[in-house]
């Protein structure tokens, strides 16, 4: 492809040629030859007082582009209410920031991300109909979604190369070859950019081998790969199935991510940067993921399924070059020579105030002291009535907890209490007892409890730990899908309280009221952290097991004491001078006080980066 004009069904016959264009396996940028060197850096992760700091390390690196999701349910998370761009949300910002760093950026609007990015980047609204065939031509999933695009690609299509800024490519779907086969999908997806104005250079992306490209890519459009090594390989394929396109590893995974409950997972400097190498050394382009991870705030962490639920941590460090918290790590070196190398560029000194840690705040304890009791908290909400539960999708709740209460017939002795498709957490209590915690993957085999039979109040809590973000359970719902049995007999009659916990704090704060429980109970805890000039920090809460954090107000993230993160980064601008705010939501066990670090704790490394090429 290497036209002088290019058609859509947008601007007709006469539109300019797309910045990008190719021919015989070679790529060129406005005719001159051109190889794409870039770092995938996401606008949702990152503080957006910080992304000009993020951008600027980013050109440190060598990268001559940026990449770029766009996660519609950080635009979007209530259905009554129109996409957000203003603010944190505000992509068109975040993009021109980069153009003016000397960037070209690629965006990739989905509307699948994956991303380990909650729900795969979609609002649990936008695709809860049971009828809707997610991913597909589906008119009800194609109608949604243009509903979307309609808000999203004005945004983009004025920030075009053509129209003199820096994005330069847009991306079809995502990894679709790794979940279905719908070519008339795929085509819809490219027509619906090309009907919104996007003239420049569209591509497809999927995993490097025949597989994955049989089911993602498209005759006419540039088809470009996901992997982190064996790419001399994957060009070969290429060379094979995707004559004359040059290729381009859109997604290089120099490092991974974390699930609560497993190790860390590392990828070493040397190794990594030597497969960078050998891509580019075949003449092929080249996109770190992540170059810049950044945090999964607030509840947007996702989850993986592999027979039980596997939940993303919060940090989205991912061993990259620049780390959650900005520092140059020895990965960033490692790369930033192979890069400047294959540019024919000789490395200069990476500027003095980028390559300076940040400073972060001492090291210090805060006393934190107890608030609302968990299930006073719970219980103060507006119940819903039902015969058998409802599940989050059906009280409206897309992240947080619900609250079930029912009466229920207990026999004398022992039973068991059985949850069947429960998702993902529940807590039990029998007549204000804590009975125990079930799992996706043991709620059908049940909690044994012991009673002396008759009625008695069950109470069951419900946490969603993230949406599915990858794989045939994508789309999966939350909550108590189908119903409660006291061994094999279901409980009927129910009432559910939704909880949403992305509400302002000071509406959560206001359900329930403090008691004189025990000091390491379930539920609330206050803590006021006074400092005199706002840095990073890494809050820790030992003693804690399970909850959610909320700095000044704004909800940073989960911690768990299953690790392998063990402190959570707060970043200097959510602090100010003076007092601030520390406020946790425990779901199981609490402790006295929360600690501040000066270096981030994501966990031992105890595994070493694997690529499973499917």
């Amino acid at each position: 492809m290497h036209p002088e004009t290019f058609e859509s069904p947008a601007t007709g016959p006469a539109a300019p040629a797309p910045a990008l264009t190719y021919a015989d396996r070679k790529l060129f940028r406005n005719g001159v030859p051109h190889r794409i060197i870039a770092g995938a850096v996401h606008y949702f992760r990152i503080h957006p007082d910080q992304w000009q700091d993020r951008i600027d390390r980013l050109v440190a690196l060598g990268v001559n582009t940026l990449d770029t999701y766009v996660a519609w349910n950080f635009h979007q998370p209530y259905k009554d209410a129109a996409p957000d761009f203003t603010g944190w949300q505000d992509l068109a910002r975040f993009i021109t920031l980069a153009g003016e760093a000397g960037l070209d950026v690629i965006v990739r609007p989905g509307p699948y991300i994956c991303a380990e990015w909650d729900n795969g980047g979609f609002p649990a609204w936008a695709i809860s109909n049971p009828e809707m065939v997610l991913r597909s031509s589906d008119p009800l999933f194609t109608t949604a979604v243009e509903a979307w695009f309609d808000h999203l690609l004005p945004v983009i299509e004025p920030l075009q190369a053509r129209h003199g800024g820096p994005v330069i490519a847009v991306q079809i779907e995502n990894e679709y070859g790794s979940y279905g086969d719908d070519k008339e999908y795929l085509r819809w997806n490219r027509r619906a950019l090309l009907e919104r104005g996007i003239t420049e250079i569209l591509f497809t992306a999927d995993g490097g081998t025949d597989y994955f490209l049989d089911g993602g890519t498209l005759p006419d459009t540039w088809a470009t790969a996901t992997l982190g090594s064996r790419g001399p390989e994957a060009d070969a394929v290429w060379t094979r199935r995707r004559p004359g396109e040059p290729f381009f590893n859109v997604e290089f995974w120099n490092g991974w991510f974390d699930h609560w409950g497993e190790d860390h997972h590392t990828r070493s400097a040397a190794e990594a940067a030597a497969e960078a190498g050998k891509i580019l050394d075949v003449g092929g382009s080249i996109c770190l993921y992540m170059a810049h991870g950044g945090t999964n705030f607030g509840l947007f962490s996702g989850a993986n399924h592999d027979g039980a639920m596997q939940p993303t941590i919060t940090s989205y460090d991912s061993d990259a070059p620049i780390a959650e918290d900005g520092r140059l790590t020895e990965k960033f070196h490692a790369m930033r020579e192979v890069f400047f190398a294959a540019a024919g560029r000789e490395p200069t000194p990476v500027p003095a105030h980028l390559a300076r840690p940040a400073p972060v705040i001492p090291a210090r304890t805060v006393a934190l002291t107890r608030g609302t009791p968990l299930l006073d908290f719970t219980r103060s909400f507006e119940a819903v009535s039902s015969v058998k539960p409802l599940s989050f999708e059906k009280l409206g709740l897309d992240r947080g907890l619900v609250h079930y209460s029912a009466k229920a017939v207990l026999p004398a002795g022992e039973a068991t209490i059985r949850i069947r498709g429960l998702h993902d957490r529940a807590y039990v209590w029998i007549d204000n007892n804590y009975a125990g915690v079930l799992t996706d993957a043991n709620g059908a085999v049940g909690l044994k409890v012991t009673t002396g039979g008759g009625l008695a109040a069950l109470e069951i809590l419900v946490e969603n730990q993230g949406r599915i973000n990858y794989g045939p359970c994508f789309g999966q719902g939350k909550g108590i899908l189908d119903g409660v049995l006291v061994n094999q007999r279901y409980v009927f009659h129910w009432k559910q309280r939704a909880i949403d916990l992305d509400r302002p704090l000071p509406e959560l704060l206001a359900a329930g009221a403090p008691d004189d429980c025990g000091p390491t109970e379930p539920g609330y805890y206050h803590g006021e952290l006074d400092i005199v000039e706002p840095a990073d920090t890494y809050l820790a809460l030992p003693g804690f097991g399970k909850g959610m954090v909320w700095v000044n107000g704004f909800l940073l993230g989960r911690l768990w004491e299953v690790g392998p993160q063990v402190a959570l980064y707060v970043p200097g601008p959510l602090l100010k001078t003076g007092v601030n705010e520390i406020v946790v939501l425990e779901l199981e066990h609490g402790g006295t006080h929360a600690e501040l670090h000066e270096e981030p704790l994501l966990g031992s490394v105890g595994v070493t980066y694997v690529e499973d090429l499917g």
